[in-house]
């Protein structure tokens, strides 16, 4: 059972909830709990609904761009971080702390994480980690039972009664902590009063300790980051290191120093930065969503379509919206976002503030699909992109990167589709060619250096090269961006110069190729807002 159901905000579901809507979510969550990819007769068993409501709700989540529909499996693209992302973007803490977090972690050679408390557990918001063989392996979204965690007595140490009263029954009823997929079983109960004696101790002393709680080897050291506003804890900085460079003590006195320091800059930070932009406001959504449900029939659940949209409107500038607000921001009736809302908030994942009487999006929006996607890779994104692309033009396709090899620069294949054909292109994945002799090359040094042949290049948007480095093979190329625009990659067409012309590659391959590149691009933004997306 999914942690996220051991401690619901009510047993009874309210009478205005979208029923259609908590089984997406549900659906979603086992998606999530299965690492990304379940079958579809999997989902049924696992959510319990029948495999024909499955089939509707993996359509709706497949037309959004959620999921993916690969033969009987249901898999989860990185379109569907978008959720995530409003939650981390309304929060504000990433886009602030990270820099500082990532600094402290080159400066100390150690993993740093930041932590925001999630009910009786603690979620991950931001990771720096370290490339070791001995190194952190939680996800950004992962949900950690405070008990065993370094960040969770700072937390505790701020519980009302009635939380510690919640702690105590999902600790009853889930000794093994088994509901909390993140971290292996706990095979030996904790003493009677550990946990509030290390709660009051870290909120005595201002930072706590994990001493191999989670697992052996395992130790960190915590603390808090006050919100300036309200003296509270916002999130907590954590430094992860393993017993065979540190002891909890050690890490302790000789690291806690450094990272109280860089807490200090964090609480300043947060203190001076200016109000964000909220920016323009969202597309109608409810146009789109009106289309769908004409085009796919019964297939397209609006009322799941609806309520998912809910969770967009929020954002960087638009941490708290009331009714009225996300009603204005999606196009959806009043009464729609309001039905949408009292589900969130029966599910846990949005809490209204009765005195402002706002909306606030909640940790738990992380668990839809955040864990398993933010440790996605560039040629993860772009393999299912380029299969069809490859399918529809009956031509091999590639992604490529730049990379340096000596005083030459090269490229290097990181993903692939093959061409139906018999005579194909079939180029490996690692193959490293010159970067001058090759479409993708051409596409990726535009970006970077200047010349004529170049220039042509960066203004046409994409290189064709006949016969660059192998006698009868064509190619055409057009570069991806990252969110600042920068080139980070390139893909490209492949044929025998006997298939097809010139200008029949520009007219017929490059529209396709610019629609593939389009789709990539918007998958690797919505990837890479929150999380880093390796190239290889």
């Amino acid at each position: 059972m999914p942690a996220e159901t051991t401690t619901p905000l009510s047993a009874v579901v309210p009478d205005e909830a979208v029923a259609p809507l908590i089984r997406g979510v549900a659906v979603v969550r086992e998606l999530t709990e299965a690492g990304g990819t379940l079958s579809l007769s999997g989902l049924e068993r696992a959510t319990g609904l029948a495999r024909s409501t499955v089939d509707r709700i993996t359509s709706t989540l497949a037309r959004m761009g959620y999921v993916r529909l690969d033969g009987r499996d249901a898999v989860t693209t990185p379109r569907l971080m978008e959720l995530g992302n409003a939650y981390l973007a309304a929060l504000r803490l990433p886009a602030l702390l990270s820099p500082r977090a990532d600094a402290l972690a080159d400066e100390l050679d150690e993993s740093v994480s930041l932590a925001v408390a999630d009910r009786d557990g603690i979620r991950f918001i931001h990771q720096a980690t370290r490339r070791r063989a001995m190194s952190l392996s939680f996800r950004i979204g992962d949900l950690l039972p405070a008990e065993r965690t370094a960040p969770g007595p700072l937390f505790a140490s701020e519980w009302t009664d009635a939380e510690w009263r919640a702690w105590r029954a999902r600790r009853a009823a889930d000794p093994q902590d088994l509901a909390f997929t993140a971290v292996p079983p706990r095979e030996l109960p904790f003493p009677d009063g550990d946990f509030e004696r290390r709660a009051e101790a870290a909120g005595r002393n201002g930072w706590s300790l994990d001493d191999q709680l989670i697992e052996p080897g395992l130790v960190a050291v915590s603390v808090p980051v006050r919100d300036p506003r309200t003296a509270r804890i916002a999130c907590v900085a954590n430094v992860v290191s393993h017993t065979s460079r540190h002891s909890a003590i050690d890490l302790r006195d000789t690291l806690l120093p450094r990272l109280r320091a860089t807490v200090a800059e964090m609480e300043h930070e947060l203190a001076t930065a200016p109000e964000p932009d909220p920016g323009p406001p969202l597309s109608d959504l409810a146009s789109w969503i009106g289309a769908s449900k004409h085009e796919l029939g019964r297939d397209f659940i609006e009322s799941l379509a609806r309520g998912l949209t809910v969770l967009t409107a929020f954002g960087a500038g638009r941490a708290a919206l009331t009714l009225t607000d996300v009603a204005r921001a999606t196009g959806l009736a009043r009464a729609t976002a309001r039905r949408a809302l009292i589900t969130y908030e029966h599910l846990g994942l949005v809490r209204q503030q009765p005195e402002s009487r706002t909306f606030t999006l909640t940790p738990r929006v992380l668990s839809l699909g955040f864990p398993p996607l933010s440790r996605t890779t560039l040629p993860r994104i772009a393999a299912p992109h380029l299969a069809d692309l490859s399918a529809r033009v009956k031509e091999s396709t590639a992604l490529a990167v730049l990379v340096s090899s000596g005083s030459s620069t090269e490229i290097q294949y990181t993903a692939r589709a093959v061409s139906p054909r018999i005579m194909g292109v079939d180029i490996r994945v690692g193959t490293r060619l010159p970067a001058s002799a090759t479409s993708l090359g051409r596409v990726l040094l535009a970006d970077t250096e200047t010349s004529a042949d170049l220039d042509r290049v960066r203004t046409q948007g994409y290189a064709l090269l006949d016969e660059g480095w192998e006698d009868g093979l064509r190619t055409i190329a057009v570069p991806l961006r990252d969110r600042t625009g920068r080139v980070v990659a390139a893909v490209n067409v492949a044929l025998h110069a006997a298939g097809r012309t010139e200008r029949e590659c520009v007219e017929e391959i490059l529209p396709e190729l610019r629609r593939t590149a389009t789709r990539i691009e918007e998958e690797l933004h919505a990837a890479g807002r929150f999380t880093r997306v390796p190239l290889f």
